[in-house]
């Protein structure tokens, strides 16, 4: 037991930038064993840049799609960038790549439940992006 911040769970330690500051420690911002800290930098690290959101809300918004419709459906987005986050997204459990043994090859991409479930947890944000959009041009 720490006396400052009070019981510390097997697997967490105080948050380093926190301690750095000589501040408490709430229980949401623990750094834990494996590196992250309130579970916003392990969304983070899942959906981090432009791109990754926004194939996942077109994936979101028309599931079951080819890379050839997600790339019209991302626009701006390079072939080398959408293969790439793809190919992470699939990795991080979020995306599910389904290829068919057809000529010529077919390839779907489309939301697992945890990148339904991350979806969800996008829709405020993106309410949010909404109403900030609308003030900034009123």
């Amino acid at each position: 037991m720490s006396p400052k911040y009070g019981p510390i769970s097997s697997g967490l330690t105080p948050c380093p930038s926190a301690v750095a500051r000589n501040v408490g420690v709430p229980a949401t911002c623990m750094a834990r064993s494996d590196g992250h800290v309130c579970g916003i930098d392990a969304a983070m690290e899942v959906i981090g840049g432009t791109w990754k959101v926004l194939i996942l809300w077109a994936l979101h918004e028309q599931p079951h799609r080819r890379f050839g419709e997600l790339r019209r459906l991302v626009r701006g987005i390079t072939e080398k960038v959408l293969a790439s986050h793809l190919r992470e997204l699939e990795s991080d459990g979020i995306v599910d790549r389904v290829s068919y043994d057809e000529v010529p090859p077919r390839v779907e991409y489309t939301l697992t439940k945890d990148g339904i479930r991350l979806n969800g947890a996008l829709g405020p944000l993106a309410a949010w992006g909404r109403e900030r959009a609308g003030d900034a041009s009123s």
